[in-house]
């Protein structure tokens, strides 16, 4: 493969990959704004409604906040009670 054709199919994995990155946190952000119990609920009634292949990745990214938000408060606070 010559050096230019390399070097094009780089720059277009890394363009990709940057698109990819950019479109994750973006729904990172998005998902983050359903905090509350009932916006929990009504978020995990429509993700019922698809199959878990469809919803893989935003249950994995709504696992990880859960998780960041319980180690973020301290086991002692009055709001872990």
């Amino acid at each position: 493969m010559p050096l230019k054709t390399m070097i094009k199919d780089v720059q277009v994995t890394l363009a990709h990959r940057r698109t990819e990155r950019r479109a994750h946190r973006q729904l990172c952000a998005e998902l983050a704004a359903f905090q509350t119990p009932a916006e929990r609920a009504e978020l995990d009634l429509i993700l019922s409604r698809h199959t878990p292949e469809e919803t893989h990745q935003i249950r994995e990214i709504l696992n990880d906040q859960d998780y960041e938000r319980q180690r973020a408060w301290p086991a002692g606070s009055a709001y872990s009670r």
